[in-house]
């Protein structure tokens, strides 16, 4: 872990520090104190895994575990004096990689005041989006990754970061004061994963920092640490189009619609990840796919290998409403998966139909979550306010679908326009309002910038989601639900969760909200 190596740096120097910005003040506001979740960076654990493998020598800087200041974190870039600071820009979700982008170039301006010699390398989804914008808007930031940048950055560490720079796939960079952007690298296919992304650099985390949010850690008594993320899978063959997650895949195309991708590690190599969890005494753990639930011959063997184990995990995952299917649900619980978070997004099917989500149309949502109930597993639903076809009216029907369903955790989310999904692309068309600022790309954030839809304003779509959530979160409901399943502690710390007003410039601005 990143501490009291300075002895190791002053004998060889550092090729590559992977660093996760801290932002979490000004993404989440006054939620960053306690109910955020603090989450391992799991593509800076796996890229520095990567270099190693490859013989360089890496280490890793979680600002926001270590709860660094931007001052504070370029204080401890400068004693590992790496070749390159590479600045990771990714989330807790893959959409949250552009409001990442906020702490990442605060913290780069200030390193390039000061250590103008380190080489400054940005990765993350954002980046893949808009590697040209990134350096164009960012003369600190010397290269970029136009990928998930495992090949490039080994590549890159093999040069002397100033020779042969346009021989490196995948990069991005100046040369005589024009932008450079290299042939695309190949991604890693899936049969090189055990090689090229041998799982996380467990040991060069803080891992004792993390937590994670409080409605996965009520079937573990509301311990919220210690806590773990990881991915056994990498991508998604969906195609929605408020989606992002695929352009990390990108070739040449801008978009992430044309790189529906899935890879997966084989479940005999990925539950040696589980084992390391298991040795570390770790419960909470969160699988990162953005699909976990969907290859039958994936998912299950890796349920059954931690069965065999006897493993006491408290684990949650994302699925589909059409990929979980009722014979999968008994061999998840005892797995330990004790959340499925369904992407329901819309209780209109017109509007779900119009973002590419439409595939389930025809299936019951209601049974499918009485269903997941049924085996004791909770229920993590997921709402988006704002779509395109959305109007006041389909806005309250997805909300009086969530009030319906009453699942044990419900986030709200507002439709934007994420760098690299097909929206972004559609906004830029139409010439839409998009964010001033990355914070702006947060849900929780005072500058957060949605869309408007075909009859609403971004104004009225932020309004509504904001009291959506109050709603849900003060409805004696679901409160009652909370207190039988897992006690007064649940209804405390939500009620105080709700004591919490987000301050939204948006809606200040505003007079066209209506009360």
């Amino acid at each position: 872990m990143f501490s009291g190596l300075q002895g190791y740096y002053q004998m060889k120097p550092l090729d590559i520090l992977f660093i996760h910005p801290n932002a979490a003040k000004k993404i989440y506001q006054d939620l960053s104190k306690d109910f955020s979740a603090i989450e391992p960076p799991i593509w800076a654990a796996m890229l520095a895994n990567h270099c190693r493998h490859h013989q360089f020598s890496v280490d890793i800087l979680d600002c926001e575990a270590l709860h660094l200041d931007n001052e504070a974190s370029v204080e401890h870039i400068q004693k590992a004096k790496p070749r390159v600071a590479a600045f990771v820009v990714y989330g807790q979700q893959p959409s949250a990689s552009s409001q990442n982008m906020q702490g990442a170039v605060e913290v780069a301006d200030l390193l390039k005041e000061t250590c103008p010699d380190i080489k400054v390398l940005f990765v993350g989804g954002h980046v893949a989006a808009l590697p040209r914008e990134v350096l164009e808007k960012h003369g600190v930031v010397d290269f970029v990754c136009q990928n998930e940048g495992v090949y490039t950055i080994s590549t890159l560490l093999k040069t002397n970061l100033k020779d042969q720079l346009d021989k490196v796939a995948g990069l991005g960079f100046r040369q005589d004061g024009q932008i450079v952007l290299n042939v695309p690298s190949p991604i890693v296919e899936k049969k090189d994963l055990p090689v090229e992304l041998p799982g996380m650099a467990w040991d060069l985390l803080p891992m004792k920092n993390y937590r994670t949010a409080l409605w996965h850690a009520l079937p573990n008594n509301s311990e919220r640490q210690p806590f773990a993320a990881l991915y056994t899978s990498l991508g998604c063959p969906m195609k929605c189009s408020f989606c992002m997650i695929n352009i990390i895949n990108r070739q040449e195309n801008e978009y992430s619609d044309g790189s529906a991708i899935f890879r997966y590690w084989e479940p005999e190599f990925i539950i040696k990840e589980f084992d390391k969890l298991a040795e570390m005494g770790i419960k909470n753990i969160k699988i990162a796919d953005e699909l976990f639930v969907l290859n039958q011959n994936h998912f299950m063997k890796i349920c059954e290998l931690i069965i065999q184990r006897g493993y006491d995990f408290n684990i949650w995952c994302y699925s589909r409403i059409d990929t979980v299917k009722p014979r999968y649900l008994e061999t998840l619980k005892k797995a330990g998966v004790n959340y499925l978070a369904l992407g329901i997004e819309s209780g209109n099917t017109k509007v779900r139909k119009d973002v590419t989500k439409g595939r389930f149309e025809a299936v019951d949502i209601r049974a499918i979550v009485r269903e997941i109930r049924d085996h004791d597993i909770n229920v993590a639903a997921n709402y988006i306010f704002g779509l395109p076809e959305d109007d006041y009216n389909s806005m309250q029907e997805t909300l009086d679908l969530a009030l319906e369903l009453n699942t044990e955790m419900a986030n709200f989310y507002s439709a934007m326009a994420y760098p690299g999904s097909p929206l972004y692309g559609t906004a830029k068309t139409e010439g839409w309002r998009l964010p001033e600022t990355y914070a702006g790309y947060s849900q929780h954030s005072y500058y957060a910038q949605p869309l408007p839809t075909k009859y609403l304003s971004a104004a009225e779509v932020l309004a509504f989601r904001d009291k959506a959530w109050m709603t849900y979160h003060t409805n004696p409901k679901f409160l009652d639900l909370l207190k039988t399943k897992f006690g007064q502690k649940a209804v405390d710390e939500t009620v105080r969760s709700t004591k919490i007003v987000l301050k939204r410039q948006l809606l200040e601005e505003s007079s066209e909200v209506k009360s």
